[in-house]
């Protein structure tokens, strides 16, 4: 088990890259080589050889490998991301880079996504060096850059361009899983992750006939592109339940005493009260209308009018998504990815899913595990490139109260300190056993 002085570090790295700001406006200004080399100077410290990488100055990356004992077995990857997004300091009770420790908790932009995660791997490589553990697998730790963006600095990058750094590594863990979720009745919850769904952003692009604002104008970019947003973001997306998403239907159901209508998932989320929260944002795609841009003067017509939506669509389903998207813009409107990520399914009937699971019920025997999709995106993307499977399991021991998937760009981002501690112990235990 990882030592004392692990679960000091933990909190203490925390706090450290928090202060370390490497917020990502997604304008390529962000500059993560501070945290990079703050990581990688743990890393050494720990008698790893880590190799910084960037693709443009000050976007940088962290790679090392652990062996393991057995040289033949497939290499797990474990990454985090160093950047964050932006945040307001007036909007905040704290300075967000702060990582000020306050009543038992960390707080500043970072502490959930994912710094957190960051430090407890630095605090388990260092405790493995402190009482001389080695994994039974090769371990590649990441810590990777422009994951709040494109991930084109960051694991895009080393995916591409490196990927003899991830030899052998066929499955890899990241955030957004293995975190309390509390029911409301007593009950805990800790998803892991098995999939996330796809990123489609999106940018429309309307044009019509430039004019006077006093005349009447039949060809008005601004009003075409008006219709397509509205019917995008008034779209009914049908359900479309993917593996992971069954089996966590089918969990939740046993648990709660319900039975497990499939065909009926929507009456299904209603009957499981709180804990729909895990599965409602994956049973169907979505397409969120989020940016408007047209015009320069009130009384003139504009050629061109923009708009960005955030679309977000479940493996097998992309053609679907592409399809609807065309017909909801119409033929006076043009659509085309501003941003495309893929979407990924990972199965549940493995060794790793199933140490991954214990390591959470040692450690948290009250708690009941589930499978769950992520309705966002990860690294785990572009790592699938190289045929690496990945999971979200970062885990946390939360009270109940604490809203853990509002603080991930919330105001106000902090984390428990014991959460912190309970997470060391348990990815210690997973990948001593992984």
């Amino acid at each position: 088990m990882a030592d004392e002085q692990a679960l000091d570090e933990v909190v203490r790295f925390t706090s450290d890259l928090i202060r370390i700001d490497t917020s990502n406006f997604g304008d390529g200004a962000c500059r993560e080589r501070p945290a990079a080399e703050y990581a990688a100077g743990q890393l050494a410290g720990a008698g790893l050889e880590p190799v910084l990488l960037e693709r443009t100055e000050g976007r940088t990356n962290v790679v090392a490998r652990i062996a393991g004992t057995d040289p033949g077995a497939d290499a797990l990857l474990v990454h985090g991301h160093l950047d964050v997004v932006p945040a307001q300091a007036a909007d905040w009770s704290v300075d967000p880079f702060s990582g000020e420790v306050r009543d038992g908790v960390v707080w500043g932009r970072g502490a959930v996504d994912m710094k957190n995660m960051d430090a407890m791997i630095l605090a388990v490589v260092r405790s493995w060096a402190r009482e001389g553990v080695r994994p039974r697998r090769d371990v590649v730790v990441a810590f990777t850059a422009d994951e709040e963006a494109s991930a084109v600095d960051g694991s895009g990058f080393l995916a591409d361009h490196h990927p003899e750094l991830f030899e052998g590594c066929t499955e890899g863990v990241s955030e957004s899983g293995a975190f309390t979720f509390h029911d409301g009745t007593g009950r805990r919850l800790y998803p892991i992750a098995a999939g996330e769904r796809g990123t489609g952003w999106v940018k429309l692009t309307a044009r019509g006939r430039a004019g006077h604002g006093s005349k009447v104008n039949k060809e008005n970019a601004v009003t075409r592109l008006a219709a397509a947003v509205t019917r995008i973001g008034e779209h009914e997306w049908p359900l479309r339940l993917t593996p992971t998403v069954r089996a966590a239907l089918t969990e939740l159901a046993a648990l709660y005493g319900i039975e497990a209508r499939l065909d009926q998932a929507d009456v299904l989320l209603e009957k499981l009260g709180p804990a729909a929260k895990l599965v409602e944002a994956t049973v169907r795609n979505s397409a969120n209308p989020s940016m408007l841009n047209a015009g320069y003067k009130v009384n003139v017509i504009p050629g061109e009018a923009v708009a960005f939506v955030d679309g977000r669509f479940l493996p097998g389903t992309e053609d679907e998504f592409r399809a609807t998207l065309d017909q909801l813009t119409g033929p006076d409107v043009d659509w085309e990815f501003h941003h495309h990520g893929v979407a990924l399914e990972a199965p549940l009937d493995t060794p790793t899913y199933a140490r991954m699971r214990a390591a959470v019920e040692e450690f948290a025997p009250e708690g009941q595990v589930v499978p769950y999709c992520m309705s966002g995106g990860t690294d785990a993307k572009q790592f699938s490139r190289l045929g690496i499977t990945g999971y979200g399991f970062a885990p946390l021991k939360l009270p109940e109260g604490l809203d853990y998937q509002a603080l991930f760009h919330g105001v106000d981002e902090r984390v428990p300190v014991e959460a912190l501690r309970f997470g060391v112990r348990v990815l210690d235990r997973f990948l001593r056993t992984a």
